[in-house]
């Protein structure tokens, strides 16, 4: 019987490299310069000639490529043509104009996000480079956007628990695990997650789901301004227009089936 439960948790022939090719690919997630074969190993902890041969095999499927001056690495388009076609079946190309609607109607600005690892990912809003399509990444713990995926996670999504240690970005942000998933519990009793300089002195961010049927956050919406703008007692107004936003994103980017 141990032997039979050993089996059944073994990882499966080839894993470790698929999980090796992945963390190749996230390397370049903070949008840098091009990486040599050295920096890979470096961010990944692996010896040079196993970067390298991990690089080379991307490459030969497209979703690297090599500088043939310099040998480094950047992405290749594989990866932008994935990139755009998941963004197109996800229907966000929908999105945009609901967000430049919510945008004019309160003086914010807005943005569309959803949850990669331990950030939060904006995919739509004006937080998206015009010069390169990219949004912000952005740890959970110190977002308005990154409570609302933490309040209402998705199947699979790893708890606040094991998000390791919380970096603190001003005197405000929450650092301790405890107050961390006290402010869950407010999220979901108040139906919205505030970031009151949590993560920049002068900037306040309100931030409501866009949830499935299983009551499921798919995305995070959230409208950022000044305290002076985004005040106390205009802050129900605000949240109005995010939710009938949230409403109409849920018709445009969730299946029928899948709505609440």
């Amino acid at each position: 019987m141990a032997e039979a439960a050993t089996a059944v948790q073994s990882p499966p022939a080839g894993a470790q490299a698929v999980q090796r090719a992945l963390g190749l690919l996230h390397c370049f997630h903070d949008n840098g310069p091009d990486l040599s074969a050295s920096d890979l190993a470096r961010r990944m902890g692996l010896s040079v000639s196993t970067a390298h041969r991990l690089a080379r095999t991307l490459v030969s499927a497209g979703f690297l490529e090599q500088d043939e001056q310099t040998a480094r690495y950047r992405l290749g388009p594989a990866v932008a043509e994935l990139g755009q076609l998941s963004f197109h079946q996800r229907g966000l190309h929908l999105a945009a104009p609901e967000l430049d609607l919510l945008a004019k109607r309160t003086g914010a600005t807005a943005d569309l996000a959803i949850r990669s690892g331990s950030h939060a990912v904006i995919l739509v809003g004006a937080s998206v480079r015009p010069d390169t399509g990219l949004g912000l990444r952005r740890p959970l713990h110190s977002t308005a956007l990154g409570k609302v995926l933490l309040a209402w996670p998705r199947q699979g999504d790893a708890g606040a628990a094991a998000l390791g240690p919380l970096h603190p970005f001003t005197d405000r942000t929450i650092t301790e695990p405890e107050r961390l998933a006290e402010e869950l519990a407010k999220v979901r009793i108040a139906g919205f997650a505030l970031n009151d300089g949590e993560s920049a002195a002068g900037v306040r961010t309100a931030a409501v789901p866009v949830l499935d049927r299983s009551g499921q956050a798919r995305f995070a919406l959230a409208v950022r301004s000044t305290p002076a703008h985004l005040t106390d007692d205009r802050l129900d107004w605000f949240l109005g227009h995010a939710r009938t936003c949230a409403s109409a994103l849920a018709v445009l980017l969730l299946p029928p089936d899948q709505r609440a």
